[in-house]
């Protein structure tokens, strides 16, 4: 199993604010170990209550509209039941739910098979937790 499945993880430390963090480059050159040229699939998982993972492009402004699309959606107030934290910290908790704490990518010749623009991306509305655990783990 070993000659087939590797992983490992990788903190991130997301800091006191909102943010979308690009981990497609850790992505990459974990695979360029794990994958050796091969063809297979990368999971990537946070195992947070208050994060998730998606596939964006980055750098162009969407980054940003998705932490506004987020607010829009999930708004820091008092509505929510789950009240520890800062105040609306209880929808970080309904986070997941939108955006998963899981992906599952292809990877052919042992590198990402993404579009152009693609990038994997730590999503993190939750203030109260500035450091993030990321696995990654590749199947051949």
């Amino acid at each position: 199993m070993a000659d087939t499945f590797t992983s490992r993880t990788i903190d991130v430390v997301t800091g006191t604010s909102e943010t979308v963090h690009d981990l497609t480059a850790a992505c990459a050159e974990f695979l360029q170990a794990a994958a050796r040229g091969r063809d297979g699939l990368l999971n990537v998982f946070t195992p947070h209550a208050t994060a998730g993972l998606a596939v964006i492009e980055t750098g162009a402004g969407s980054d940003e509209d998705l932490l506004e699309a987020l607010r829009t959606l999930l708004p820091a107030d008092g509505r929510w039941r789950h009240r520890h934290g800062s105040p609306g910290h209880g929808r970080d908790h309904v986070l997941p739910a939108i955006v998963p704490p899981h992906l599952t990518l292809p990877v052919i010749g042992g590198g990402l098979a993404l579009g152009t623009w693609q990038s994997v991306v730590l999503v993190d509305t939750n203030r109260d937790n500035p450091e993030r655990t990321v696995r990654l783990s590749f199947l051949a």
